[in-house]
C-alpha cells in the first residue's frame, strides 16, 4: 500500500484513515500529525523511515477523520486522543511501538506516554515540549504567553470557524507561514472544510485544561526537536523539556526553521527519529 492511500481502522465507535506503509516486518512507528494539518503532513518523512525499514502509521486523528469526528468539545480531551492511540495499536495488532508527534500530535504522544507507558518504545516529540515545561513557560514566560496568544481565537465557538474559513480560508492558509507547499495546504484546508471538521479539530483547543504542569515526567526513551525560527513554541518552554523526561533524553535544535518541521526540514527530522528509533 502507497502513503497515498488510507485504510479505515475502527476503534470503538469511531473509524479512523490511516496510511500505512514500510515493510511488514518492519519495527512499527505511528506519526500524529498536527493543528491544522493532517496526516499528509508527514509526506516527506515518510520514505526516509520506510526506506530505513520501519513499519508506518499515520492516522488522521479525532476530529480529522470523517469517521472520528463526535460532537461536543469534552470528546476532544487529551486523556481520550491518547486512549485512541491506544486503542489504533490494538485494532491494527500493534504490541509495542515507537510514538512520533508534532505539535498537538506531539501533546497527545506526551500524554499517551503516560497513559500507556508499557506500549511505547521510544517518543519523538516535535516542537511542542513536555507539557509541564509549556504550562511552566505559559505561567511565568512573557515571551511564551505572547506567543500563545493566538490560543484565545480558536477556542472561541463559531468566531474561530468562521475567521479561520472566510475569504477561501485566507487566515487558514497564513498561519503555514509560506512554509508548507500549496499542494499540502490545500489538503489541510480541504480537510478542515469538510461538514464540522474544523471545529472538531478546534474542540481540541476548547477542551485544555489549566493543570498542564499536573503530566507526571515521562519514563520512555525520549527525543525532542525543536526549530529556533518556531513563533508558537519559545526557547524557554524547550529547554525546560528535559526536566520532565526520566529517561535517556536528546535534544535536538534545528537552526533557521519554523514550526512546521515535518514539511519543512524533513531530512533533519528523519534523521532525529532514526537516531533515536534505532
Amino acid at each position: 500500500m502507497t502513503y497515498d492511500e488510507t485504510t479505515p481502522v475502527t476503534v470503538g465507535d469511531l473509524t479512523f484513515d490511516v496510511r500505512i506503509t514500510g515493510p511488514e516486518d518492519g519495527e512499527p512507528v505511528m506519526l500524529l500529525h498536527g493543528f491544522p494539518e493532517n496526516s499528509l503532513s508527514w509526506s516527506g518523512v515518510v520514505p526516509l523511515l520506510a526506506g530505513a525499514g520501519l513499519r508506518i502509521f499515520a492516522p488522521d486523528q479525532r476530529g480529522y477523520s470523517p469517521g472520528a469526528r463526535p460532537s461536543g468539545a469534552e470528546s476532544y480531551t487529551t486523556d481520550l486522543l491518547a486512549d485512541d492511540v491506544a486503542g489504533l495499536a490494538d485494532a491494527l495488532g500493534i504490541g509495542t511501538f515507537h510514538l512520533v508527534g508534532h505539535d498537538w500530535g506531539a501533546a497527545v504522544a506526551w500524554v499517551t506516554a503516560v497513559r500507556h507507558r508499557d506500549r511505547l518504545r521510544t517518543l519523538t516529540a516535535v516542537s511542542v515540549p513536555h507539557l509541564a515545561a509549556y504550562g511552566a513557560a505559559l505561567q511565568g514566560d512573557a515571551d511564551q504567553q505572547q506567543r500563545a496568544s493566538y490560543i484565545g481565537l480558536l477556542r472561541q465557538p463559531g468566531k474561530a470557524e468562521h475567521v479561520l474559513l472566510e475569504d477561501d480560508a485566507q487566515r487558514l492558509r497564513a498561519m503555514y507561514e509560506g512554509h508548507v507547499r500549496p499542494a499540502q495546504v490545500d489538503s489541510y484546508v480541504a480537510t478542515l472544510s469538510e461538514p464540522g471538521a474544523l471545529t472538531a479539530a478546534l474542540n481540541w483547543y476548547r477542551a485544555m485544561r489549566g493543570d498542564l504542569a499536573s503530566l507526571p515526567p515521562v519514563t520512555v526513551p525520549t527525543t525532542y526537536v525543536w526549530s529556533d525560527q518556531d513563533q508558537a513554541i519559545g526557547r524557554a518552554a524547550a529547554e525546560r523539556c528535559g526536566e520532565f523526561v526520566d529517561a535517556d533524553f536528546r535534544y535536538v535544535e534545528l537552526t533557521g526553521t519554523s514550526h512546521w518541521i515535518p514539511e519543512q526540514d524533513p531530512e533533519a527530522l528523519a534523521e532525529a527519529i532514526l537516531a533515536r528509533v534505532g
